[in-house]
């Protein structure tokens, strides 16, 4: 099972001379302000099983990488969660007008979810509950809302898979910020991730042929 998180960054375009492979529980990779985590903060909950990313180089202004693992053991429980982004100096929310990103992606095996989720397969669901469609960005998608300790989520998932997304993520937080009263003059954006939470899986890959964001 899966779960795949945007957030956000900004990328620029490089060269890596070879493959760079993360194996390690809380390895980590940074060149050129892009960052590529491996980060198995959950390996502790399952009876066996590993996960290594590979940072793969750059096309088309943004980061392509590939993430293998195999976890048994804590179904309902997350293992990891995998993600590149790009950290920049934080600025409001209200003050930003293009979060235009794009994501090309495949997984080997559909047992996944997704969150503001570009697919979903299997049991697992975003926290809270369903809360009806809703149309941002000229899609319609699922809106979840539930707690998690006193932060509320909002999780916009999409009813059918979208593995090639292009579109401009500021249309999310101004939906927010007109229908769920989000204070975006007093929140800064301060990252953007795109990532992947792994539950379970034998032989799975997540591959990442293009990954790119701006925020302006």
């Amino acid at each position: 099972m899966q779960f795949i998180v945007f957030f956000l960054a900004a990328l620029a375009p490089a060269a890596l001379a070879q493959t760079v492979t993360l194996c390690d529980q809380y390895a980590y990779y940074q060149t050129n302000g892009y960052e590529v985590s491996n980060n198995l903060w959950g390996r502790g909950s399952a009876s066996s099983g590993s996960q290594c990313t590979y940072v793969d180089g750059y096309t088309g202004g943004g980061v392509k990488l590939r993430s293998d693992w195999q976890w048994a053991g804590g179904d309902n429980n997350v293992k990891s969660y995998v993600y590149s982004g790009r950290q920049f100096t934080k600025k409001l929310v209200s003050q930003l007008s293009n979060l235009q990103t794009t994501a090309q992606w495949s997984y080997s095996n559909t047992n996944i979810r997704c969150n503001v989720a570009l697919a979903r397969y299997g049991n697992v669901q975003p926290i809270g509950s369903n809360q009806g469609q809703v149309n941002v960005g000229g899609r319609n998608w699922e809106l979840w809302y539930g707690l998690n300790g006193n932060m509320k989520v909002f999780s916009f998932v999409a009813p059918s898979p979208i593995n090639s997304f292009n579109g401009n993520l500021k249309d999310f937080f101004n939906y927010m910020a007109n229908s769920k009263g989000f204070p975006a003059s007093s929140q800064n954006l301060i990252t953007y991730q795109f990532g992947t939470e792994a539950f379970t899986g034998s032989g799975t890959t997540l591959t990442v042929s293009q990954w790119s964001a701006n925020a302006s």
